[in-house]
């Protein structure tokens, strides 16, 4: 059986990007989509995917509205906050909401290798 990657983003671009990275690099994955963080928590109680790659803007609920949410749900739940909004105060909330880690938008391959790595193995 595939371990599930949820990813939520609202953006189409990222999401098909990602979906790309792992096509490519990581294929023992099912990727499982969400437009925004009140689909996402859906979807994470649905399909318990094993990592989750979470944005902080969003419409209808934000990424740290949603962390918390699945935290709540699932006290074991991998969530890595990809965003652009990366001030320090954001990745604080991130982090004491439940993100084990912080991927900076844009990432590169070599990061986004090293965080699968590193929450997969």
């Amino acid at each position: 059986m595939m371990k599930k990657i949820l990813i939520c983003d609202d953006s189409l671009l990222i999401r098909r990007q990602l979906k790309q990275f792992f096509h490519y690099n990581w294929k023992e994955f099912e990727i499982v989509e969400a437009i925004n963080g009140k689909e996402a928590v859906e979807l994470y109680r649905a399909e318990k995917p094993f990592l989750v790659f979470m944005d902080i803007v969003m419409p209808e609920m934000d990424g740290v509205s949603s962390l918390k949410e699945i935290c709540q749900t699932d006290s074991d739940a991998k969530i890595i906050v990809l965003s652009s909004v990366g001030n320090r105060e954001t990745l604080r909330e991130a982090i004491d909401a439940g993100a084990i880690d912080f991927v900076q938008k844009p990432w590169t391959d070599e990061v986004m290798n090293k965080i699968i790595k590193t929450y997969c193995s």
